[in-house]
């Protein structure tokens, strides 16, 4: 009993040092959005105090040097439509092919797995090019490029889970009279809210912090995200405006930590509802 004990304590430690690790970067940032650019470089680790204290002023200036809710509306437009689009499109998409054992539904499986192992960089140029001759440089076009790029890792999620799923509810809502939409909407879509759930927060942290894809897509003289946005700060010669840069790094992690706190509760009931399943 005590050795089980010291190794529960000694595990707390460890993870607990860890967690630490990890937070720090976040803390680091969040310390020094509220000191002068000076006292940033001279002290990172310092508390902001005296004459380096500068409270707000970073906050007011990052956003009115970068339009700041201009940037947000467009990463927030972008985030939930293509996360919207690749949770609809992906989930029919799985079970469909799950539940057709046809040569063309494994083929289109192994093409989606096949797209999580080919790197970005291989398809960024000629991706840049189609997606300028096809016009999708504007918010609601680059939905659709981000759609080709998480479909790989959502079909994948999708497929193992639908797998588990009875046929044999289906086959009851085909009897009462539905049809294959009324089956995946009322009776499948349900089931799988726990997938789509954990499918949405991981594509939602790629797309709000992705500052590749937008680049290359984007008309910049149009629209910018706000990771984009962010990298307007800096100056000629290398000067950064480190005060109003932590500022806005601040501003454009606080909205996907809220969203990841409002749906870890959701993850965690679709772990056990699975857990106790059959």
């Amino acid at each position: 009993m005590n050795n089980k004990k010291n190794k529960f304590t000694v595990g707390t430690v460890v993870f607990s040092l860890m967690s630490i690790v990890w937070i720090m970067p976040i803390l680091m940032v969040l310390i020094n959005s509220f000191k002068k650019k000076t006292y940033i470089s001279k002290e990172p680790f310092s508390l902001p105090s005296g004459r380096g204290f500068v409270g707000l002023d970073n906050y007011i200036s990052g956003m009115e040097k970068i339009d700041f809710f201009k940037s947000f509306g467009y990463s927030l437009w972008i985030t939930v439509a293509s996360v919207a689009v690749i949770i609809l499109c992906t989930s029919m998409c799985a079970w469909y092919i799950t539940r057709r054992d046809t040569l063309a539904c494994k083929i289109v499986y192994l093409l989606c797995i096949f797209s999580m192992v080919v790197p970005f960089q291989m398809v960024m140029f000629t991706l840049s090019k189609l997606a300028d001759m096809l016009h999708l440089g504007n918010p609601l076009g680059i939905v659709i490029v981000y759609l080709g790029f998480g479909a790989g890792l959502a079909v994948f999620m999708f497929c193992g889970f639908v797998r588990s799923i009875p046929l044999e509810i289906e086959e009851a809502a085909m009897i009462d009279g539905c049809n294959p939409l009324e089956i995946f909407f009322q009776v499948v879509l349900p089931v799988l809210k726990p997938t789509c759930i954990s499918t949405a927060i991981l594509e939602t942290m790629w797309i709000w912090n992705d500052y590749l894809l937008p680049y290359l897509v984007l008309d910049l003289r149009k629209y910018k995200t706000i990771p984009i946005s962010i990298q307007y700060l800096k100056g000629g010669y290398g000067s950064v405006d480190m005060g109003a840069m932590m500022a806005m790094l601040v501003l454009a992690i606080v909205p996907i930590i809220i969203f990841y706190l409002f749906c870890q509760r959701y993850i965690i009931e679709g772990v056990v509802a699975g857990a106790v399943k059959g």
